[in-house]
């Protein structure tokens, strides 16, 4: 298979890139931060996903040009999907309250695998699912049964019914709907009118104002004498418009559910719903019957509907859990009727029939727990492994949730799970989780292309290691996949191609090194043979046929990497800071002839064509190092020679990049040649010009 050779144009701050991925390998493009790396992870996704997104890219100066040239991406028109790995992720990033991340059960256990093992133990479970789609009455059935049982209310602890239930509430004292009181017989047809409780309250509101005068509160009528106020009053003495309320809807309830109570049930309630007095013990035995009855039959209609993977994956004899889900009426029998039998009698066939295949069932059910529990360990054992590598403390578990699996947050020094994983982990720690589960997000959706821009450069040297040791090396990882990993940060490189290039052979990495110069990125492959000491590339450079100031910052260079600050470096820096006569700063002395002379034998041996004199003074001539400025193609030594040139250097933010990035504090041990990999952005080369013609 070619390679992809990708073009991009018109892009944001780009005008052209030309870069080349390579299928199903780890492609590592370096390049210093400007140069429009997110650009190019923005423009491919688009592209990948054709989403429209990619018009949002168009360059400002196109902007409101009617003819100007559109956005387009070229090279990758076999990429459908991408997922991509940027700061914009790890903030959306979801850490859950009961869960490390959010759809952890997606991300870690179903599989293709999963799906296919689940839809066949499903198939073992369509028949008793049918008899319940053939029958949808079942489920308004269900849910009055459910009301029914939940007016009873909490019992009392000897299993009575209590008398705040709403079922005691409603028929405890009497049906006073049914029967009301002599007293009350003028107001038959509000009470028993389609919502009595309503009109109740609003009679029982008005009578706080009876005893403001003699008139009616509510007609205004005159009231002359005790009785007719007794009355009035006697609505809120008899009646409660809530307690009437729930009367009202569990006598809707009952109705509703009539045929579904045995013969002697629906005779038994008769008399409790319409009894005129208070309930006797018997009754009220018969009511807590029932509420028992209900709740069986709740029981095993939920079990049998729910019947699944789940609800049977932690029972230890499924055959006989089965055979308990049977429904027996004649164990229940204030249901046992007719039209119940219709319900239950269809789905228990179909039950007997799971029944005679449930030697097939335990098969595949502890199959299928056998291959989620070796999914769990190997995943587990994954991510806590880098964990451990990494120096973090923490380590995750993923544990069975009544219908699915959730992956929990553990610290060494708790016992407990972690709450609310957003509030205790660092950024750092945020990021590292972030990218490690983007991985296996990667490996769940399998997409065409995988971007990571800039993932791991914000990390520590072991842990930068540890994260693509994660990402690159495992059976379950990145590797073999179409990986473009953009970054500012040359170790994931120096790692992959040369240091430990024989641990990530099977990711087959590639690295290239970008630029970018007048819109134009460009990229440089960059080879094991590339990355080298700085101290060695110093050499290299000297022995090139180039410019002898230019040649002096390098051996300074060199001298100071090599911590070797003795006399040949103080002659060094001497001559580039432009002293005519060299000196010992740290010992605040000029240097005595003899130790120049010592000095410029050393430096000779390197650099034949030294001669300190003649060097100082191209130094001190602004217009000989200008011209030396404007002649080199270098970056790094365009710096460096406007850090020499006398006056020059005004701006603050220039200055603190050319000492702090590229002169005193470059720590790494490893570089890149300058004047191969042009590692200097060219803004900062672009503002040493301007800062330079101004003066």
């Amino acid at each position: 298979m070619s390679d992809y050779e990708v073009v991009i144009k018109n892009c944001n701050s780009i005008d052209t890139a030309k870069i080349v991925l390579k299928r199903e390998c780890l492609n590592i493009k370096f390049g210093p931060n400007g140069l429009g790396k997110s650009t190019i992870a923005k423009a491919i996704v688009s592209h990948a996903r054709n989403d429209g997104t990619l018009a949002e890219l168009v360059p400002f100066k196109n902007r409101r040009k009617v003819d100007a040239a559109q956005p387009t991406v070229s090279g990758i028109d076999g990429f459908d999907s991408a997922l991509v790995f940027d700061e914009a992720y790890v903030n959306l990033f979801t850490f859950q309250q009961d869960e490390v991340v959010k759809n952890s059960f997606d991300i870690f256990v179903k599989t293709p695998e999963y799906d296919t093992a689940m839809d066949e133990i499903e198939k073992l479970f369509d028949g008793i699912k049918k008899a319940f789609a053939d029958r949808p009455e079942i489920e308004q059935v269900t849910k009055d049964l459910r009301d029914l049982r939940d007016a009873f209310g909490k019992p009392n602890k000897d299993g009575s019914i209590a008398k705040s239930s709403k079922v005691l509430k409603a028929f405890g004292s009497g049906n006073k709907i049914e029967n009301i009181p002599d007293a009350l017989m003028p107001f038959e047809t509000f009470v028993k009118s389609e919502n009595p409780s309503k009109w109740i309250g609003w009679q029982i509101k008005g009578k706080e104002f009876l005893d403001l005068g003699d008139a009616c509160p509510y007609c205004a009528t005159a009231l002359p004498n005790p009785e007719q106020k007794e009355t009035a009053l006697a609505v809120a003495k008899e009646y409660n418009s809530t307690d009437i309320a729930h009367l009202n809807s569990l006598k809707e309830v009952i109705q509703r559910l009539g045929t579904y109570f045995s013969a002697g049930c629906q005779e038994s309630l008769e008399k409790i719903t319409k009894a005129k007095t208070e309930l006797t013990a018997p009754q009220k035995s018969f009511l807590n019957d029932l509420k028992n009855s209900i709740e069986a039959l709740i029981q095993q209609l939920d079990g049998l509907r729910n019947i699944s993977f789940f609800s049977l994956r932690d029972v230890d004899e499924i055959d006989k859990k089965v055979s308990l889900l049977k429904i027996d009426l004649s164990m229940i029998d204030k249901l046992d009727s007719d039209q119940t039998r219709a319900v239950t009698d269809p789905i228990n066939a179909q039950l007997d029939k799971l029944i005679e295949q449930v030697g097939n069932l335990k098969g595949q059910i502890g199959k299928h727990k056998a291959k989620i529990r070796k999914s769990i360990e190997e995943n587990q054992g994954s991510i806590n492994g880098f964990l451990k590598s990494a120096g973090y403390k923490y380590s995750v578990r993923i544990i069975s949730e009544p219908d699915s699996y959730k992956m929990k947050l553990v610290h060494d020094d708790l016992t407990e799970f972690v709450e609310s994983a957003s509030t205790h982990l660092s950024y750092g720690e945020k990021n590292a989780f972030a990218l490690v589960l983007f991985m296996h997000q990667v490996i769940s959706e399998d997409p065409d292309i995988v971007i990571l821009d800039d993932p791991i450069s914000s990390f520590d040297k072991n842990k930068k290691f540890a994260i693509l040791h994660q990402l690159f090396r495992g059976k379950d990882s990145l590797r073999n996949r179409t990986t473009l990993m953009l970054t500012h940060d040359i170790e994931p490189a120096i790692d992959v191609v040369k240091s430990m290039a024989h641990k990530f052979q099977a990711s087959k990495p590639s690295a290239t090194f970008l630029s970018c110069r007048k819109g134009e990125v460009k990229e440089t492959p960059i080879t094991s043979e590339d990355i080298r000491t700085f101290a060695k590339i110093c050499k290299d450079v000297i022995a090139e046929s180039i410019d002898d100031v230019i040649k002096t910052i390098y051996l300074r260079r060199h001298y100071e990497i090599m911590d070797n600050v003795g006399l040949e470096y103080n002659l060094l820096a001497s001559l580039l800071h432009g002293h005519k006569v060299p000196n010992l700063k740290a010992e605040g002395r000029d240097m005595s002839a003899q130790e120049k002379t010592d000095a410029e034998t050393q430096i000779k041996e390197m650099m034949p064509s030294f001669d300190y004199e003649t060097l100082v003074q191209q130094i001190e001539d602004d217009e000989v190092m200008i011209a030396k400025f404007l002649e080199t193609d270098v970056g790094y030594e365009k710096i460096q020679l406007f850090r020499i040139i006398k006056g020059a250097h005004q701006d603050d933010i220039i200055s603190k990049f050319i000492n702090e990035s590229y002169h005193i504090e470059n720590e790494y041990v490893m570089q890149l040649n300058p004047h191969k990999f042009e590692s200097v952005p060219e803004y900062v080369v672009e503002e040493c010009s301007r800062l330079l013609q101004d003066e």
